[in-house]
């Protein structure tokens, strides 16, 4: 049986960059489970699971519009420690949790400090990237 949308599946994988280093990996925890066509995983995965069998692996690479789109330069931004609590400090690299006026939350990630407060980045840490994934499918459930 060849998974297909709609179903739900068991997937290990292995995330590389383009340079070959890994990522992040289920290796060596559990599997991800997901229904295919849910759009919980980006459509470049979800695609490559399609037509492979349980225990099959492959390799596929996937292009930036089939992840998590093209760097947004405008998504990068200064935050003012005047708009900050007292007590906020983050380290360069850091990932930290903001909130729209309307209440919302969203990621960003601490790229710089500036003379008014820090420099923000609020794309994906892959957006723009070529992913290249080892994929195993682990089961079809159903």
């Amino acid at each position: 049986m060849q998974a297909k949308a709609g179903d739900r599946v068991k997937v290990h994988y292995t995330l590389k960059d383009a340079n070959g280093n890994v990522v992040e990996t289920s290796v060596k925890t559990a599997p991800i489970e997901f229904t295919i066509g849910e759009g919980t995983a980006i459509p470049g995965f979800e695609r490559g699971i399609v037509g492979m069998s349980a225990n099959e692996t492959k390799t596929i690479t996937i292009p930036p519009e089939d992840a998590y789109g093209p760097r947004d330069e405008r998504k990068v931004f200064e935050f003012r420690r005047e708009n900050a609590p007292a007590d906020f400090d983050p380290q360069i690299g850091q990932t930290v949790q903001m909130h729209k006026p309307d209440g919302s939350s969203f990621f960003v990630t601490v790229v710089d400090r500036t003379e008014n407060g820090f420099m923000m980045d609020a794309n994906h840490p892959l957006a723009g990237k070529e992913l290249i994934f080892d994929l195993q499918l682990v089961e079809i459930v159903g």
